[in-house]
């Protein structure tokens, strides 16, 4: 993005949320960096310079602010940085993946050489990716240190710090502060959950995300009770596994969800969190999206994409699903994770609590390993075809093999043209797939029976005129037309019961 001084300064003086964590203010003042929306007095607009990440900020010498916590700001969104690599490379670094890697790694991973990364990085952000991901974890302890009860020990190990004299060596020199004298105020003391707040660009239509998750939610890892929304997660690092649960709960006075997590997930927080920001498209930009898809988006404005916690469950659930209601398709997938997910070990049930009239969260959704040996006797048992039994197991085998990767940082064309390579996924489960497992914001299963339902299309080249305006953001447009249909059924239903 390129960074108007005058622009951004207003959005300062007006504290517009529409540009939090799309750009950091440094004010020379004093030597901190601010969100735009920070409540402090403006300040002058000759002590204000603007940088378009917190690092970038850092590297010219401010400290974050105490008060607006740049930690906490929004991330970008997949359409707001113009090298889809280098916001891949970025969001890796976010979620911990340089904790125990180097840039080579980090550059192997998303498919290109250490030197056109470093070059790519720096013409991104401003930064190399070395001082991007110092920055990211300072931050993420600032956060641990502010937000938890951790001991210090775990913060410094939990921010992918080797040791505490690592940590504490870094954070006076870049903060001139002690981990102590950051910890302002302790946690609630929980130690069994680990609570914590993430921002996002209003508006955020969260009853709507919330009733598209709840109408899918699977017994057994998932929940949706009122505006809560809950399920089971397992992150594997350092050679460990970590299975816990976290809570998704709408704070709207403030635009934040407050999410919870068990104390299990502890030494994977930055991988957590990184979950829950592709869950709800926390980076999203509204403003952009709405005023492209114009009437479409005016009935629900903030409509996100709903991401997913792990790409291959997505992938399941689109084949399990393939015509059938989802009603029974909930139903088999809820029978084949009490037969091959993983149970929730004890020590990840403590502060776990089950809502009236919903079923209890005891298993992880099953691993890739696990279902590719998976005998098909226990498929048909719970309920799926034989055709889809191979379908899963082709799938299952190829990411576990590691030759199809079903991560948001993936390429979507290759990735799709891989899935319809496998025998019995077509181009609906390609492109439903790609909106939540890759969140990919063009791709649109134009196939699907709702969506021609509501269009009044019945051809694939009506379909395609008929959508073509809304691209780039035509999987928006399929979450919109999704949300009227359920709508119209509710509707169609109140007025049979009204006749009855």
């Amino acid at each position: 993005m390129e960074l108007d001084p005058d622009t951004c300064y207003k959005a300062v003086a007006s504290h517009d949320r529409r540009f939090d964590g799309r750009f950091f203010v440094g004010v020379s003042s004093t030597g901190v960096y601010c969100r735009p929306i920070c409540a402090v007095r403006t300040p002058k607009r000759e002590n204000c310079t603007f940088y378009e990440t917190a690092a970038a900020a850092e590297k010219h010498g401010f400290r974050p602010c105490l008060r607006c916590r740049p930690e906490l700001a929004p991330g970008h969104g997949l359409a707001d940085i113009s090298g889809r690599l280098a916001q891949a490379a970025a969001t890796l670094i976010d979620e911990g993946f340089m904790f125990d890697a180097g840039v080579a790694q980090l550059a192997a991973r998303i498919g290109v050489t250490e030197r056109h990364l470093r070059r790519l990085f720096d013409a991104e952000f401003g930064v190399s990716v070395h001082e991007y991901a110092q920055t990211q974890k300072l931050l993420l302890a600032k956060r641990l240190l502010t937000d938890t009860a951790l001991p210090v020990t775990e913060v410094a190990l939990a921010a992918g710090f080797g040791s505490v004299r690592r940590f504490n060596d870094v954070l006076k020199e870049r903060y001139g502060l002690t981990p102590l004298a950051m910890r302002k105020r302790a946690a609630d003391g929980m130690a069994d959950r680990l609570v914590f707040e993430l921002g996002y660009r209003p508006p955020l239509a969260w009853e709507a995300l919330l009733g598209f998750l709840a109408v899918r939610a699977v017994k057994g890892i998932e929940q949706c009770d009122g505006e809560v929304y809950s399920r089971t997660l397992s992150i594997e690092a350092g050679g460990r596994c970590h299975a816990g649960w976290v809570r998704l709960e709408h704070v709207a006075r403030r635009a934040v969800l407050r999410i919870t997590l068990s104390g299990t997930l502890a030494p994977v927080i930055p991988q957590a969190l990184g979950k829950v920001r592709r869950l709800c498209d926390l980076g999203c930009r509204p403003d952009i999206v709405d005023a492209h898809l114009g009437e479409l988006a005016a009935q629900t404005p903030g409509m996100r994409l709903p991401g997913a916690f792990d790409g291959f469950e997505i992938g399941v659930r689109a084949i399990v699903g393939q015509v059938i209601p989802v009603v029974q398709a909930r139903r088999i997938l809820a029978r084949l994770v009490q037969a091959a997910g993983g149970p929730l070990p004890e020590a990840a049930q403590a502060g776990l609590t089950t809502p009236a009239g919903q079923a209890p969260l005891t298993h992880a959704f099953p691993t890739a390993q696990v279902l590719a040996a998976l005998p098909d006797e226990a498929y048909r048992a719970a309920g799926v075809t034989a055709a889809k039994t191979r379908t899963i197991h082709a799938l299952a085998r190829s990411v576990a093999a590691h030759e199809i990767d079903l991560d948001p940082h993936a390429p979507p064309e290759v990735t799709v043209a891989q899935l319809r390579a496998i025998d019995g996924i077509g181009d609906w489960t390609a492109q439903y797939v790609a909106m939540r497992a890759l969140g990919w914001p063009d791709a649109f299963p134009g196939t699907d029976y709702a969506l021609r339902k509501v269009l009044g299309v019945d051809t694939v080249r009506g379909m395609q005129a008929k959508t073509a305006g809304w691209a780039p953001w035509r999987a928006y447009a399929a979450i919109h037309l999704w949300h009227r249909y359920e709508a119209l059924k509710l509707q169609a239903s109140d007025i049979e019961e009204q006749a009855a």
